[in-house]
């Protein structure tokens, strides 16, 4: 939670903005010392304010803010590296959402382990309704994820890294990464 910090001082004094007159006055140099202290955090977060938006710099507080604002849902069961390094991709999670690319590594982040998308590339249409596959055309892309170091139990990841468990509901994830249209098999391999 964001707080008042003790001591926090103002780089810039109020009475040394006021004309001469008044900063000769005791009263009025004491009564601009109370705002300064006052707008002391306001002039400490201006001028901080690269660290506030930068996920690698920005307080653990903050990050679930700045995430939410770049359209990146956080899990907060996540290790903090692993939500930092999400927050940092989300430009171009956006731009590779739904992709091989976005998705493998989407997955990745979240899981920790190493992915691998097969698709099929294949494309059949028809006029008519209900017609089969050809038998020969794959209809289902193949995500292989490969978990080093890792356990999981009905079907989620966990990471036991140095940042704490975290565990990932893999078959939701998958849902939401890939494409409505894609079908999927996922495969889990633990090394």
């Amino acid at each position: 939670m964001r707080a008042a910090v003790e001591g926090l001082g103002s780089p810039y004094s109020l009475a040394d903005l006021l004309p001469g007159v008044f900063r000769e006055d005791p009263f009025t140099v004491r009564l601009t010392a109370g705002w300064d202290e006052v707008v002391a955090p306001v002039v400490s977060t201006l001028d901080c304010l690269d660290a506030y938006v930068d996920p690698r710099l920005t307080p653990p507080d903050v990050l679930a803010w700045l995430a939410e604002r770049l359209g990146t849902p956080l899990d907060e069961n996540w290790p903090l590296t692993r939500r930092r390094a999400a927050t940092e991709g989300a430009l171009t999670a956006h731009r590779t959402g739904g992709t091989v690319e976005g998705v493998r590594r989407q997955l990745a982040l979240a899981t920790g382990g190493t992915v691998e998308l097969v698709d099929s590339g294949g494309v059949f249409t028809s006029q008519t309704p209900g017609t089969a596959f050809p038998a020969d055309l794959p209809e289902t892309a193949v995500l292989r994820l490969t978990m080093t170091g890792h356990t999981a139990d009905t079907g989620d990841a966990e990471d036991t890294g140095d940042d704490g468990p975290g565990a990932v509901d893999l078959e939701a994830l998958t849902r939401q990464c890939m494409p409505a249209h894609v079908p999927y098999r996922t495969e889990v391999i633990r090394r």
